[in-house]
């Protein structure tokens, strides 16, 4: 995860602390929605290949279907 929070770093500037809670928010509301991504995404934050041979493709194969969230 902290590859992410440093990326938010980068793009955003804002202080440590709320780059952390900005990208577990995010996380958390993802893994919320769809539960699929759930074990996957904390694979690939813990540095694994996110427990699929496609690794971010899986994980990116799995967000097709989420469509539906951004629905009113």
């Amino acid at each position: 995860m902290d590859e992410i929070v440093n990326l938010v770093a980068q793009k955003v500037g804002l202080p440590a602390d709320k780059e952390q809670m900005a990208v577990s928010v995010i996380l958390n509301h993802l893994k919320s929605k769809a539960p699929a991504l759930s074990g996957p995404l904390d694979q690939l934050l813990s540095g694994g290949d996110g427990g699929g041979a496609g690794g971010l493709a899986d994980v990116a194969g799995s967000l097709g279907g989420l469509g539906d969230m951004f629905k009113k």
